[in-house]
């Protein structure tokens, strides 16, 4: 499983309706956060709760936000910041052959969505509080305003 975390002042997902991008009027879906994470969610045919626990572990306790001193000491849970988890088959990309990237190592949806819910679901008891969510396969329009910049990458197949 990879992520991809970036610490925002606010982000935010929208699903329209085909064929009306951009237009307010069709809406389908729209959630988003203040200050916090938003963090991209690519899961592979390999993983399993026990990357989603090592996963949310990390997330939650991460120190990637200021305290008073402005110093990256803080975790999401110490500042009550608010989490947005948008699945993101992407992050698996081969670019190793020509210019299309290819989506091998990317799980099939019959893995990835109910490895995203529990995701997120598991993130959610470790924040003791809800997780913001984009919509499974959908074509989302994600907007953010990275904070610092600040962006992390982690693998739960890197762990050492």
């Amino acid at each position: 499983m990879r992520l991809v975390i970036q610490r925002v002042s606010h982000a935010s997902v929208t699903v329209y309706k085909e064929g009306h991008e951009y237009d307010k009027e069709y809406v389908e879906y729209k959630d988003e956060i203040g200050k916090g994470l938003m963090i991209l969610v690519g899961i592979e045919e390999t993983d399993s709760t026990d990357d989603i626990e090592w996963l949310t572990s990390k997330v939650s306790a991460i120190r990637i936000f200021d305290d008073e001193n402005g110093i990256m000491n803080l975790s999401i849970k110490d500042i009550d910041g608010e989490c947005l988890a948008i699945s993101q088959f992407t992050l698996f990309a081969s670019t190793k052959k020509g210019n299309r990237p290819s989506w091998f190592r990317a799980a099939k949806q019959d893995i990835s969505e109910p490895l995203y819910n529990v995701y997120c679901k598991v993130l959610e008891e470790k924040l003791g509080k809800e997780v913001h969510r984009g919509v499974f396969g959908a074509d989302m329009k994600v907007e953010l305003c990275n904070d610092g910049p600040v962006t992390i990458l982690i693998d739960s197949k890197n762990r050492e």
